[in-house]
């Protein structure tokens, strides 16, 4: 099924994620649910947050960036064979995720979100990081991450944190897209996929 994805301007996307256990009611279909909504709105992560849930879990699928536009005739390949290659057989399913540590000079990266439709703007962050989870059947894992797809993990986990990529960018870049935040949080935007603007009760 898919699912509304909210955007800026939901307090849940504020939320610290709350870790679950395998008895999460419903949490296969869930997790299903949110690839089929991620596919859907042609994401590449969607964390928990996005959809209402204020738990930590989040979901990536890097394949979209591994597919090759046959009309680009650009030389200049933006990630090579073999980062093609990782790129497209990534996917993976992240519960109770705590990053142990994140090394290497920040790189800069044009980062979106379905949670903030329409907006994108350059992200430093880390090259590596090292991540500590559960997959879906909760078999612990330590693994470390690197490049684009560290980069998409990052950002999924800040979700489950409260944190959005907008954060992360300068004070000046934050003060020109206010208008359009503003205009997101009161539902003045139009979406190629379903989202839920949050109304405050009265």
């Amino acid at each position: 099924m898919i699912l509304p994805i909210v955007v800026y301007g939901d307090p849940v996307l504020r939320k610290m994620g709350e870790d679950i256990d395998k008895n999460y009611e419903d949490l296969d279909q869930l997790i299903k649910d949110m690839f089929e909504t991620m596919y859907k709105a042609k994401g590449v992560g969607l964390a928990a947050p996005q959809v209402g849930k204020a738990i930590r879990l989040f979901i990536v699928d890097t394949h979209p960036f591994a597919e090759v536009d046959e009309d680009d005739e650009d030389e200049d390949e933006e990630f090579t064979a073999e980062e093609r290659k990782e790129l497209e057989a990534f996917k993976r399913v992240f519960i109770n995720a705590r990053v142990v540590s994140e090394e290497g000079s920040e790189w800069k990266f044009n980062e979106g979100c379905l949670s903030i439709p329409k907006i994108r703007e350059d992200v430093l962050r880390k090259p590596e990081v090292v991540l500590e989870y559960v997959d879906e059947k909760f078999k612990k894992h330590k693994d470390t991450f690197t490049g684009v797809i560290a980069r998409v993990i990052q950002h999924e986990y800040d979700h489950i944190n409260g944190i959005l990529f907008t954060d992360k960018i300068s004070p000046f870049k934050r003060k020109m897209i206010a208008g359009k935040l503003a205009d997101i949080s009161k539902g003045k935007i139009s979406a190629d996929y379903k989202i839920k603007v949050y109304k405050p009760k009265k």
